[in-house]
Formats: structure tokens, sequence, C-alpha cells
């Protein structure tokens, strides 16, 4: 990426300022950063260079040019254990991803992911969308296996998103829940955003995103129901801040609240949560199609010792 050349006025709230802090302020930048940025020899004010601790006046005409954002990490081409696809043609391709896999790369992920496994299966996917998230139309957590649909085509990509936006894909999941949601079978309308105390963590908080989970229990066991959930929104941990919400934690996400003693008993060390059916019109034929993926073994170990548990009650 080219460095950024910016042009404008010094607003007053700057005035009296050092250059560095008046640029941190200004571009967001952090200390050190900005007194780089200021001693570049590129920073001028009323075509004069000045250093990082002139003091600049409010309307003097600043110039300034920003050193170029880091790249966004790239898609490893590297296989992917465990991922399969489903299905594949030259819009589009699904894959039932399995758990520890991201959907794409990201600062601070060091682990597998949907785009570079797919790439090193000799898949071609749509180059909108920014760089590191080229193709990807939805996400799932890493911790959530299940189908996903990513765009090889430009037109597929540009007609998914906007379905996903439309709210016109079917996303069908099974989650394990601690306890009995009351009712069995309801709709959940609360809105979500990042945790007020934990940036890395999502909840229930009054002016956050619409956010709709509508659900339906189809089975209840001693301590857990086994629930079909289906997404109107798809709000980051929407499922599992909902049901959270409820007091009914997925089984084993300990992040949400869920009880670590269940998760051991039943040998989880993530959430009971599997994107089990995807639907939506083809990009290319407008048909309806529509997928299914049966659970990973560890959620079905999960679920058969919750059901033995339960026989023997």
């Amino acid at each position: 990426m080219s460095a950024d050349y910016r042009a404008m006025p010094v607003p007053d709230g700057l005035d009296g300022m050092r250059l560095d802090q008046a640029l941190a302020r200004l571009f967001g930048l952090s200390r050190t950063a900005a007194a780089a940025v200021a001693e570049s020899g590129e920073t001028l004010l009323d075509g004069v260079v000045r250093g990082k601790s002139d003091k600049v006046s409010a309307g003097s005409w600043l110039e300034v040019t920003l050193p170029a954002p880091p790249a966004p990490p790239a898609a490893d081409p590297t296989p992917v254990d465990g991922l399969v696809v489903v299905y594949s043609d030259d819009d589009i391709v699904v894959v039932d991803k399995p758990v520890g896999v991201a959907a794409h790369p990201s600062p601070g992920w060091t682990g597998p992911t949907v785009i570079g496994g797919i790439a090193a299966m000799g898949h071609r996917v749509s180059t909108s969308g920014s760089a590191e998230r080229q193709g990807v139309v939805h996400r799932l957590d890493a911790g959530t296996t299940g189908l996903m649909v990513v765009a090889k085509s430009e037109r597929a990509y540009t007609l998914l998103k906007r379905a996903f936006k439309e709210r016109e894909v079917t996303k069908g999941y099974h989650a394990l829940v601690q306890g009995h949601p009351d009712p069995s079978r309801g709709t959940i309308d609360a809105p979500i955003d990042r945790h007020p105390s934990s940036d890395w963590r999502f909840a229930v908080v009054a002016n956050g995103k619409p956010s709709i989970t509508h659900y339906e229990t189809i089975e209840a066991f001693r301590a857990a129901s086994l629930m079909d959930v289906t997404l109107e929104t798809g709000r980051t941990h929407q499922i599992r801040v909902h049901f959270s919400a409820l007091r009914h934690p997925c089984v084993g996400d300990l992040t949400y609240g869920a009880d670590p003693t269940i998760a051991k008993r039943l040998r989880l060390s993530r959430q009971w949560l599997h994107a089990r059916k995807l639907g939506f019109d083809h990009p290319g034929t407008g048909e309806w199609i529509e997928f299914e993926s049966p659970y990973p073994p560890d959620l079905a170990q999960a679920l058969e010792i919750v059901a033995a548990e339960s026989a023997r009650t």
C-alpha cells in the first residue's frame, strides 16, 4: 500500500499543541508513530517543514505524508485437516469446517483458515472484499463447526453478500444448551454489541445492533437441551450471547458462562454449537440449494453422554 498524503487546516481544538501531539490526535497515531511522522521532513505547516516539538496554530495549512498501513495478513495456502468440500462449481465452494479453524486470516490468529485450506486444494476465490477476506460472505467462529459458503466469482460475491444482508439465506444451527429454556420454543430479540468491559466478548446491550434468534427444543435431557436454532441476523457470537443472556449458555462455552464441570464430564473443549444447515439461491442459476452437515465426533460424543445420563435417571 502506498503512503497517504493529507492536507488540511489545523482545527481550532489543536491550537497551541505540539506537532506530534496534534498528529496523534488528528490521525489516531501512537505518540511514537506521530513523532516519527513529524520528524520525517515531510510534515509542513504553511509550506515550511516543522519538527515534532513545534507548536501548531489554528487555521495553519498542514501537509503531512502518513506511512502506509501494514498490509493485512494474506491467506496461507496450507492444507487444513478435516476441512471438507461438500460442493463446488465456478461460482461457489461450500465447506464443512472443523473445529479450530478460522474463516480467514486476522491479526493475532496463527492457526489454520478456511481461505488458506481451500486455496491449498486449488480453489480460486473472488477477489472482492478486503485482502484477507476475499470471497468471504459470512463467517463461523473458530470454535464453531459446520457449513460455510465462499464465493469464487465476483458475481457470486455480490449476490451472496446481498442475500445475507437481506436475510434471504437459511442458517440453521444445532446447539446443546444447559438446562431447559422456557418457553421451549421462541424468539430472542435482543441487541448485541461488544461487551462493555471485555473487548473480546460480546453482550446484550441497550444500544447494540438488532439481533434476532429463533429456537425450538429438539430434545430435553436431564441437564441440557438440544436446540434447533435459526438466525434472522448474523451478529458475532449471536447464538452464544443470546442463550447466555437467557442463563442457558451453550454447553462447554466457558467464555459465556457455561459450567466447566459439565464441559469436563462431556469431554468438551469448546462450545457445543454446529452450523447444521445452509440454504440459499445459487448465484449462478437462481435455483434454491441446501446443504446439511452431520455432527463432528466431539459433539456427537458429548450428546451420547448426555443422552446416556438422562436415560439412567
